[in-house]
């Protein structure tokens, strides 16, 4: 579950919310000001996202080492003809729905 909290809240709770996160592997998005400013996670959940975005980030450099060779101009045109293939199969398959 996802709990959301104002800091003052969070602030004066701060003991049970880290119980409802450890023992229940719940969430806690905490605003400030009525805007999100932070999020309390479990640390397996933590681990997960941090690993994810490891690899994500390897990814990241392996695709861009792929391209070092390729203007910048002709890889925007070759990224938008990809977008318009996807978006074109994705009208197409919503169609046949």
């Amino acid at each position: 579950m996802i709990t959301e909290t104002s800091a003052v809240t969070f602030r004066q709770n701060l003991g049970e919310m880290l119980n409802q996160v450890q023992y229940r592997h719940d969430s806690v998005v905490i605003n400030k000001d009525g805007k999100p400013v932070a999020v309390l996670v479990d640390a397996k959940l933590f681990e997960r996202i941090r690993r994810m975005q490891n690899r994500f980030d390897a990814l990241c450099k392996r695709i861009e080492q792929g391209f070092d060779n390729v203007p910048e101009t002709e890889g925007l045109v070759e990224i938008e003809a990809a977008v318009e293939i996807e978006r074109a199969q994705t009208r197409s398959s919503a169609k046949q729905r």
